[in-house]
């Protein structure tokens, strides 16, 4: 008996469940690559920058406590660290499970993806137990260790251990999100960090100012406005429109299942998680070699780098699901294009960035400070920081395209290149061997750019054109 191209495959003994098209926004096999990339990058984009605002809110509204708001916001900052790690262990499944369901859906098959969705959920759900259970028990020891002092570390446990009962919620959040987009439903996907977000801002100043919670109220209203967005994620992933569905048989732990997720999740993870380390780096050494100042203008670098990835992230999210979707349905032409769309968009952005960076650094420096000498510094270092940045697009479009493809030794190895290997090393190293030492610190950035990104190049046109190769010659024999 013929089954429909319609039909789902299911477990032996169970009805085929129907899959309509039309409740489906995009057709990731057929439908005109850059149209389709601008539908799926556009919300992303839109997610990844209302995600950076969303925790800026809580600093932004903490900094105005009245007689104590500098203290608070400095507390706040040493629970960062904590709060990056857990967005680390979220990523676990939202990078590394959701390729891999998109692949499966590549290959019609519908019952190994729900598989994987069944296993990243059940993951997230341990993970956020254990994180909660650490949190709370070793929370004060963390802070101190991140840099609490005594003056701060009394507004750093409020917002901390708040946080911690939430931190679940966060983890199904993030972490299964992916899952959403990985389908298709790239606005359904940024409805759940904007519900969130919106939420955050309405409910901080209520819980802050009106009713007189200060750090406490802040972490209470994070938490509600996670939990909401937690809850959008579970009903579309337990409702009708979505084509992957949360099925409590399929909630375990199966090694031969989870195992690869994991193993392709452990870059975006490498990659969260020593953000904090990279930081210390460059603040320790330019506040040896450049004092406050020093450290004031890379505190805005940071900033103007990380706003700057965020289009970039935005266009591998969207780019992601094709990509894993056309390489699980064998189709090495739709693979070579969207891969190409996806490189030039990100070098044309990067390119935009540097000569801003490059030329009119003001542009970018007077949203951060009005004070001239920062200003001035930070112009002189941001040429420096940034001069490589034009190759970031490269990077970002080769490394993700890896992560999609469910490389996940090849993705582990370019996430540990160029921030383990390359960028603090340098950091540290660079000072003893130029004589502006201040300068060698800024130019370690330049430098692990340029080193990273001819690795990745070169590795991913040997093994890409490999692979699309062997996509083909599949294709022709399956024919």
């Amino acid at each position: 008996m013929m089954r429909s191209r319609n039909d789902a495959p299911t477990e032996r003994g169970q009805r085929p469940r129907r899959i309509h098209r039309a409740r489906k926004p995009v057709d990731l096999g057929s439908d005109a690559l850059g149209p389709l990339l601008f539908r799926l990058a556009v919300p992303a984009i839109t997610a990844q920058v209302v995600n950076v605002l969303y925790n800026m809110v809580d600093r932004m509204y903490i900094g105005h406590i009245p007689n104590e708001g500098a203290l608070a916001l400095t507390g706040l900052g040493v629970c960062f660290p904590l709060i990056m790690v857990v967005s680390a262990f979220a990523a676990l499944a939202a990078m590394g499970g959701a390729p891999r369901a998109s692949i499966m859906m590549g290959r019609k098959d519908h019952q190994a993806a729900e598989r994987i969705l069944g296993n990243c959920t059940a993951g997230t759900i341990v993970a956020g137990i254990a994180l909660t259970v650490i949190l709370i028990a070793f929370g004060d020891r963390l802070l101190l260790l991140f840099g609490a002092s005594e003056n701060t570390i009394g507004y750093a446990e409020a917002y901390l251990d708040v946080y911690a009962c939430g931190t679940l919620f966060v983890m199904v959040a993030l972490g299964l999100n992916s899952f959403i987009s990985a389908q298709g439903f790239a606005t359904s996907s940024m409805l759940s960090v904007v519900i969130g977000a919106v939420a955050n801002i309405i409910l901080d100043p209520l819980f802050i100012f009106g009713l007189g919670m200060g750090v406490t109220g802040a972490a209470v209203a994070t938490v509600i406005s996670q939990s909401l967005s937690a809850a959008w994620v579970l009903r579309f992933l337990t409702g009708k429109k979505t084509l992957l569905r949360i099925r409590m048989r399929l909630v375990r732990l199966s090694p031969h299942v989870y195992g690869p997720c994991l193993a392709l999740g452990l870059s975006p993870f490498i990659m969260q998680s020593t953000e904090g380390a990279i930081t210390v780096c460059f603040n320790s050494s330019l506040l040896a070699y450049g004092g406050d100042l020093a450290v004031g203008a890379m505190t805005i670098l940071s900033s103007v780098m990380q706003f700057s990835m965020l289009p970039l992230q935005g266009l591998t999210q969207g780019a992601q699901p094709i990509m894993s979707y056309n390489y699980g349905a064998r189709n090495a032409q739709r693979m070579k294009g969207i891969f190409l769309l996806l490189l030039k968009s990100c070098v044309a952005y990067a390119a935009i960035v540097w000569a801003i960076a490059v030329f009119l650094p003001q542009a970018f420096i007077v949203v951060f400070t009005s004070d001239a000498e920062l200003a001035a510094y930070t112009a002189w270092a941001m040429r420096i920081y940034l001069a490589a940045s034009v190759l970031l697009g490269v990077q970002v479009a080769c490394q993700q395209t890896f992560v999609a493809l469910g490389n996940a030794k090849t993705s582990l190895f370019l996430a540990i290149l160029r921030k383990i290997i390359l960028l603090i090393p340098l950091t540290l190293a660079l000072p003893h061997v130029m004589a502006d030492q201040v300068m060698a610190v800024f130019l370690a950035e330049p430098i692990a750019d340029f080193m990273a990104v001819a690795t990745t190049a070169s590795l991913f046109f040997v093994q890409f054109r490999a692979l699309l190769r062997k996509v083909d010659a599949e294709r022709t024999e399956s024919a």
